[in-house]
């Protein structure tokens, strides 16, 4: 039956270490990204926005002209009726059909009007959703301009960090089989709390790396020694000592 390795104190120490240079390199190459990917998709998403409110101003518009080309057809059928009415009103019998047809031409004029009028509140909302869409377009083509140039820079820097992020995170995926698992589920959660992502750090100064509390001398014995896992009693963080930080390559 194989046996599992058993690791000491400064092998542990020394495997999350490596694990969080791998990663702190990994951050630096997100931090030299900075807030470009966010941005570009919200870029993304608000051109699409615009895009669905164009074409729903240009639904509007179809919807509108259509009712106009009605209307329009409405007046001409109505003119028709009226000619048709008026040249009936020459050959009646008596008064009674003569105001029966008047009535009607009266109806059909009534009916001209009120398309007229439906017409030119028609042609006056046209108007204004055509402003409305110039503005809608001008928009997209600032935004679509702004996402170019976001994006430019984005590949620039993609292209120029590529291959060294992901030989990184490779590396960071190796290390990271190779800390105890109880540990590096301490360093993840550690990592989370904090947005430099640093989970181990060095005493500096007589003082914690990550937060700058001041770390009493028998601690920092502790510390050298490497007989336990130490942390921060401020911020949580692993700490290592100097010389076993300048030990620890990549």
């Amino acid at each position: 039956m194989a046996t599992v390795k058993e690791y000491n104190v400064e092998e542990k120490l020394v495997s999350v270490l490596r694990l969080q240079k791998y990663d702190s390199k990994l951050d630096e190459i997100q931090i030299l990204k900075g807030e470009l990917p966010i941005e570009v998709r919200d870029l993304e998403d608000e051109i699409e926005g615009l895009n669905l409110r164009q074409t729903h101003i240009e639904d509007e518009l179809k919807g509108i002209q259509d009712f106009v080309a009605a209307k329009k057809a409405a007046i001409k059928e109505a003119e028709a009726l009226a000619k048709k009415y008026e040249k009936q009103q020459d050959n009646v019998k008596n008064s009674r059909e003569f105001e029966a047809i008047s009535k009607e031409v009266e109806m059909q004029n009534l009916e001209i009007k009120l398309a007229e009028k439906h017409i030119k509140d028609a042609n006056e909302e046209i108007k204004e959703k055509t402003r409305a869409l110039e503005v809608a377009k001008k928009a997209v083509a600032d935004k679509e301009l702004n996402l170019k140039h976001k994006k430019g820079e984005l590949e620039k820097i993609i292209g120029e960090t590529d291959k060294e992020e992901k030989a990184f995170q490779k590396q960071s995926e190796d290390a990271r089989e190779k800390v105890d698992a109880r540990l590096l589920a301490a360093y993840e959660k550690i990592r989370k709390n904090y947005r430099n992502g640093l989970a181990v750090v060095t005493v500096m100064r007589d003082s914690c790396g990550g937060c700058f509390n001041a770390i009493p001398p028998q601690r920092q014995a502790e510390i050298r020694q490497r007989k336990k896992i130490i942390v921060c009693e401020h911020c949580g963080r692993i700490l290592v000592d100097n010389d076993l930080e300048a030990t620890v390559t990549i």
